[in-house]
């Protein structure tokens, strides 16, 4: 399967809370414009995760004004890779598109302090993303 020139990647966990929102944020501040980037839950919490956004700002990332929001089955359609991380039968399935399940702790519930390690995993996984995509890290 070929992958575009600016390729979609779509990251989806269960309540679009933690790591998805870590992967989509850490991607987007790598890629910059090379990358769209999408995250979703299939059962999206009310907020991102404090933790995950402290975590994230230690890191120089603000993810503070980000939501979380609802998969769609044309969220799916529109990208190019779809990375999965727990969300199991929840996440529609399409030929051609290029799936990729991450399996990571969930930082629900967690403190910081458990959070870090998930997010350093989340972002060696990105740099290897945009390695195998062709892409150089803008940082």
């Amino acid at each position: 399967m070929s992958i575009p020139a600016a390729p979609s990647v779509l990251f989806v966990c269960v309540h679009n809370a933690g790591r998805s929102q870590m992967a989509a944020a850490f991607l987007t501040h790598l890629a910059g414009e090379k990358v769209q980037v999408r995250s979703a839950g299939s059962a999206p919490a009310d907020a991102v995760n404090p933790a995950v956004v402290e975590a994230m700002k230690e890191s120089g990332i603000d993810i503070s004004a980000q939501a979380p929001k609802v998969l769609t089955v044309e969220a799916v359609q529109a990208s190019d890779v779809v990375i999965t991380m727990g969300c199991g039968d929840a996440c529609p399935y399409f030929p051609g598109k290029r799936y990729l399940d991450w399996t990571l702790d969930d930082p629900a519930g967690q403190g910081v302090q458990a959070v870090r390690p998930i997010r350093d995993e989340i972002e060696r996984r990105i740099r290897g993303l945009l390695t195998e995509l062709g892409i150089e890290a803008t940082q």
